[in-house]
């Protein structure tokens, strides 16, 4: 199936995220008596979040793992969950699963996260919701072009210690964790984005990791501001 594919400014795909975002949680509650998600950093964050903390939710049965983390402590400004917490996670009582990227054993850390995404979300786990970033390279969570970790196919957490972006040392969901999930929803903004997002949506064999994170088999959607979509083929 074709990703679904939004373009808006920012602040109407950050209030029809979260719309979306409410559906997802109270059909989940309803349906498994809980609701799971893995949240990127960056720009996605910033225009998302706000909208969702906003939300009037049963919160207590959201639980909240990270896409990736840098090898970095939850107070630097590089902290993808640090982040994540000034703009949403500390105004609502959610249930926050730290990614410890910031352990000396990055290889026992991922194992230690990979037990605890099994134990909360079933095994093999389900995300209801994988909301990703992406940057300009193509890179989804720390899943880099080219990079061995693509072809993972056996863990569900791993530890990088060459990311091509510093901090080099860091922790990522793998893709079966993104093939698992009932939805993936990507934001990307910018016009230096666009060429990528074009190589994504229009190419069917892309093995841009974004391309194959949304061909892994869960609905997906693309959020995309007029930039990012500007060179998308207008006949598709």
């Amino acid at each position: 199936m074709p990703p679904e594919i939004v373009v808006e400014s920012h602040a109407a795909l950050a209030s029809l995220l979260a719309r979306r975002f409410e559906t997802a949680v109270r059909d989940a509650v309803q349906a498994r008596g809980r609701f799971g998600c893995a949240l990127p950093g960056g720009s996605v964050a910033e225009v998302f979040f706000p909208a969702i903390a906003r939300l009037d939710l049963p919160w207590r049965q959201v639980h909240v793992f990270l896409g990736d983390e840098r090898a970095v402590p939850e107070s630097d400004p590089d902290s993808n969950l640090g982040l994540a917490r000034h703009l949403w996670l500390d105004a609502v009582p959610v249930t926050v699963h730290p990614m410890p990227a910031d352990q000396p054993d990055l290889a026992a850390a991922a194992a230690s996260y990979a037990a605890e995404l099994r134990a909360v979300l079933g095994d093999p786990p389900r995300l209801d919701v994988a909301l990703l970033g992406m940057g300009p390279d193509g890179h989804v969570c720390s899943l880099f072009p080219g990079h061995p970790l693509l072809g993972e196919r056996t863990r569900l957490v791993a530890e990088i210690t060459d990311s091509p972006k510093p901090p080099p040392r860091r922790l990522t969901l793998t893709m079966p964790v993104l093939a698992a999930a009932r939805a993936i929803w990507v934001g990307a903004f910018g016009k230096q984005k666009a060429p990528i997002i074009r190589e994504a949506i229009e190419d069917p064999i892309s093995q841009l990791p974004v391309a194959l994170a949304v061909r892994s088999g869960p609905p997906a959607v693309f959020f995309l501001d007029a930039d990012a979509a500007s060179a998308l083929d207008a006949r598709a």
